[in-house]
Order: structure tokens, then C-alpha cells, then sequence
């Protein structure tokens, strides 16, 4: 269930868990007992798995500092292209 925040008159801030079809708007504030309305804040994302969690962090790292190629990446380990003698092998399309 999600958390929600509520503020009263006097400033004082509680949270809540309630269901997401409650739709109760206010609640007592339990420092002063005073009315509370509910406040529209960030959603908790504490709570992710650990891939989406390493995606958000990569997302965010590379906003501010992006990864720059100074350099042609090296050819690796390519091998050479085979080449064949079968006929049948010419009609085939190229890409």
C-alpha cells in the first residue's frame, strides 16, 4: 500500500498508509489533532529491484557525466571472412 503525506494547519508533517482507491482527502494530525490535508509528493522508489535500481543510478550517472570515445574502438578479434567456392553460395543475397 502506498504511503501519503498530510500536513496540518500548524505545519506539522505525518504519513499515512492507506489503500489507493481511499480517497480520504484529510485526517486528524496526530501532534495537534488538528485537520490535515493530503499533500502530493514524490512516489517511494526505494523499493526496486536491483536491475532497475542499477538503471536508474546509469541513468542518472550519465546525465551529468556523460561517457565521451576519445579514440576508434580497436579492431578486436576479428577473424578474416571465409570465402567459399560453392556456387550456390553467390546467389544468396549480400548485405
Amino acid at each position: 500500500m502506498p504511503v501519503y503525506e498530510f500536513r496540518c494547519e500548524s505545519d506539522h508533517l505525518h504519513e499515512r498508509v492507506l489503500p489507493i482507491a481511499a480517497e480520504e482527502r484529510t485526517a486528524p494530525c496526530p501532534d495537534c489533532g488538528g485537520t490535515s490535508r493530503r499533500l502530493i509528493s514524490a512516489p517511494g522508489l526505494s523499493r526496486l529491484a536491483t536491475a532497475q535500481a542499477r538503471a536508474i543510478s546509469a541513468a542518472e550517472d550519465s546525465a551529468h557525466a556523460p561517457a565521451v570515445v576519445d579514440r576508434v574502438p580497436g579492431a578486436g578479434d576479428r577473424r578474416p571472412a571465409r570465402i567459399t567456392r560453392d556456387p550456390r553460395h553467390a546467389r544468396l543475397p549480400r548485405p
